[in-house]
């Protein structure tokens, strides 16, 4: 093991027991959460959450602006409401989608806030 490596490490192990046990269940809390993100992690879902922030888009629309067909939008969206981010209402033949609730709008805005922190 490198020098470099060790600083970053305990010299001993000797893990303390009573911080270990407070935080050993409760660690389970954000059990999935991993899922969300990853769905989050790819370009497309994220050009696509947000531009449902702006407003409700339908399939048609959102294929056109990210120049993608409509089976592989078709396919980012049901990504996205199986992981319950997007919902969906139809009005005749036109499918819209939309944020499902405000969590996700105020999840979208505070990446955003964080990214132009770092530029």
């Amino acid at each position: 093991m490198s020098e470099k490596s060790r600083r970053d490490l305990c010299d001993t192990y000797c893990p303390h027991e009573d911080k270990v046990a407070r935080y050993k269940d409760r660690v389970l809390e954000v059990a999935g959460l991993s899922e969300l993100f990853r769905a989050l992690g790819d370009e497309t879902r994220t050009k696509i959450l947000y531009l449902l922030a702006e407003e409700e888009f339908c399939v048609c629309d959102l294929a056109t602006i990210l120049d993608m067909s409509l089976p592989a939008i078709s396919h980012h969206l049901r990504l996205l409401r199986t992981m319950r981010l997007v919902k969906h209402r139809r009005e005749g033949r036109m499918v819209y989608y939309s944020l499902a609730d405000s969590h996700i709008l105020e999840l979208i805005r505070q990446a955003q806030e964080h990214f132009e922190e770092e530029r």
